[in-house]
């Protein structure tokens, strides 16, 4: 048995990984999928949410666990997993990126989200000088985000998706190659992807290189969209 930490992306909460979490379960794996602070359940306030205090609560679960874990993230919080596998190399068993932002020591997400000129989003991310947060204007979900998914998950999304807190896009990571680097690196490329683009998929993957590559012909939510098929590639790692 392998515990899985599931980790969503900007603007939404656990509820990105039910249609996963059951299949996971069924084979006889845990799966845990969380809140990160001012996201879902969570009632941190947003203007308070800090990228340290974000990868303290990942820890906090990780140091909850008995033995090791798998690491998944999504989207932005790539950044997340990587900067928790630098604080607890040894607890980590691989580290997994899901059309994630894959970056390394020293570079920012917006670094990296500022070279991916085709994706949809941007023009649409309202910013919230006041809260130090930004929203996703509902009108581009369909198309950014769940383009090959059900109308029921778009619905959904127009009541559960939230702020997202800025400052975490700006911090440049603190990676060494003496915790993060020993840590195996496996990426969930999406092909179809709007809002991180296969281009800077790519481009990161290969900058900074991961033991194995996994393609989905899916948009940026696959856990929507293709929940078996991505379950298929989580069993795997776990039996890798």
């Amino acid at each position: 048995m392998k515990t899985f930490i599931l980790i969503h992306g900007s603007w939404h909460s656990s509820w990105n990984w039910h249609r996963v979490i059951p299949i996971l379960e069924k084979q006889g794996h845990r799966a845990i999928a969380i809140d990160l602070p001012g996201m879902g359940r969570d009632k941190t306030p947003i203007q308070e949410v800090k990228m340290q205090s974000t990868v303290e609560k990942i820890v906090k679960l990780i140091d909850s666990i008995e033995g090791k874990v798998i690491l998944v993230g999504h989207s932005k919080n790539g950044i997340m997993i990587s900067q928790a596998a630098e604080y607890r190399p040894d607890k980590i068993e691989k580290l997994v990126y899901l059309a994630a932002y894959l970056i390394p020591n020293g570079k920012t997400q917006r670094e990296y989200s500022l070279q991916d000129t085709q994706g949809v989003l941007k023009p649409y991310v309202t910013m919230h000088e006041e809260l130090k947060a930004h929203t996703l204007q509902p009108e581009i979900y369909k198309e950014g985000l769940y383009a090959d998914c059900d109308d029921n998950i778009t619905e959904l999304a127009k009541l559960l998706l939230s702020h997202e807190p800025a400052e975490s896009g700006i911090t440049p990571l603190q990676l060494t190659e003496e915790n993060y680097g020993r840590v195996p690196r496996i990426y969930i490329e999406c092909t179809e992807d709007k809002a991180v683009t296969p281009f800077i998929q790519r481009k990161m993957y290969t900058e900074t290189p991961c033991e194995k590559v996994y393609s989905l012909p899916t948009s940026h939510s696959p856990f929507f969209s293709k929940p078996q098929e991505l379950s298929d590639i989580f069993l795997e790692i776990a039996l890798g």
